[in-house]
């Protein structure tokens, strides 16, 4: 091909692909910080400079209203750092509420605290006002609020009874199952102090436009006994987000929130890689509508990423780096179809069993893990 022609054919490629890349580009991104307060403030500050370097502009993580003060001064140290927070809130509850107790060696991590059935739309609007107004003073927009944090599980929702019964539960059984119906009742107060969440982001002055995300919700699909028995039960995505759904959860949120945790076996096999593909899929495409469109709402996925299982520095990263590549393909096509609106990895430091930054160093996988998204 002669050299002038060569030049315009790859110049029309170049203008055929670029809209195809922007859109493979046009989702939030970002890192998992997690629990920042069990770090110093230099250490937070040198953590979020090694952030900022690497170009991340988002990070997640969630708080308490014991610890606002510092946690909002965690925030505005982000901000300095050109980073943007989406922050994980916790509502309030009466001070008599009915608290289930952590059982460590019966169910580990089945985590103490009061029922949701019992969180208080009253105590918890003046909590959010406060942290809104405090934001709005100092100048600071978030990059997102999130209420509460995979409450489709026993682990984190009190509301479902221990031991279980070994099972995913399912939109039939939120109406009309014993369990299922303790679940929705704290489903239904939960909706109530999330409407309450909203009223308040509506009227700030620097975040009425900050997405608004429900509860993330862990990535069960299949209803009925766990594949691995397990003594607990859980909600699948569908039901829990139908349920939701048809409570009002769309006039309240900008987007849905998933967690998901590819199986990460086999590297570079092609079997496995259309395996993890097809279990993105299944979560994915039942419950994630494209952006604008009248059938529901986009996900964000704030929780994705594969466990290193050990706190060592990682000396071969290939195999994982292979891992987060495959699945960055995979996520490009939901983002192309605008199904999916942000993609947050866990984590970049605060769990030493997933955090990239290891031993003073980003990793491969980490760097795999927040370059830009182009599909395979």
């Amino acid at each position: 091909m002669p050299k002038m022609k060569r030049f315009a054919f790859l110049a029309a490629l170049v203008l055929l692909f670029a809209p195809l890349a922007a859109r493979a580009q046009n989702a939030v991104r970002g890192v998992d910080f997690v629990h920042p307060l069990q770090f110093s403030e230099a250490e937070q500050d040198a953590a979020l400079a090694r952030i900022a370097s690497a170009g991340v502009r988002v990070i997640r993580f969630g708080m308490y209203q014991q610890d606002l003060d510092k946690n909002i001064a965690f925030i505005a140290r982000a901000h300095t750092h050109n980073i943007a927070v989406d922050l994980i809130l916790h509502g309030l509850y009466p001070p008599d509420a009915p608290q289930r107790p952590y059982r460590a060696k019966e169910f580990p991590n089945m985590w103490a605290g009061p029922l949701i059935s019992s969180l208080s739309p009253e105590l918890s609007r003046p909590y959010f006002q406060q942290l809104l107004d405090k934001l709005d003073a100092d100048g600071i927009a978030l990059a997102a609020l999130e209420f509460e944090n995979e409450i489709n599980m026993a682990g984190d929702n009190p509301d479902f009874s221990l031991p279980g019964q070994g099972r995913v539960l399912g939109l039939n059984d939120l109406y009309h199952d014993p369990e299922g119906q303790k679940v929705a009742k704290g489903y239904l107060q939960y909706l109530k102090v999330l409407a309450a969440l909203k009223q308040v982001r509506d009227h700030s002055r620097l975040n009425t436009h900050t997405p608004l995300l429900p509860t993330s919700v862990v990535d069960i699909v299949e209803e009925g006994p766990w594949p691995t028995p397990k003594p607990y039960d859980g909600v699948s995505v569908g039901a829990t987000i139908a349920f939701m759904r048809a409570n009002g959860l769309d006039q309240l949120v900008d987007a849905y929130n998933l967690h998901t945790y590819p199986w990460a076996d086999h590297p570079g096999d092609k079997t496995s890689a259309i395996h993890r593909a097809r279990r993105l899929a299944a979560l994915i495409q039942p419950v994630c509508a494209a952006a604008g469109s009248a059938g529901g709402k986009p996900c964000w996925i704030t929780e994705w990423g594969f466990s290193y299982g050990s706190k060592t520095c990682a000396a071969d990263e290939a195999a994982r780096s292979q891992l987060v590549q495959e699945m960055m393909g995979d996520f490009a096509q939901w983002i192309r179809e605008r199904r999916l609106t942000g993609l947050l990895y866990y984590s970049w430091t605060g769990d030493p069993a997933f955090d990239v930054e290891r031993c003073g160093a980003l990793t491969r996988s980490g760097q795999a893990a927040i370059d830009p998204i182009t599909a395979r």
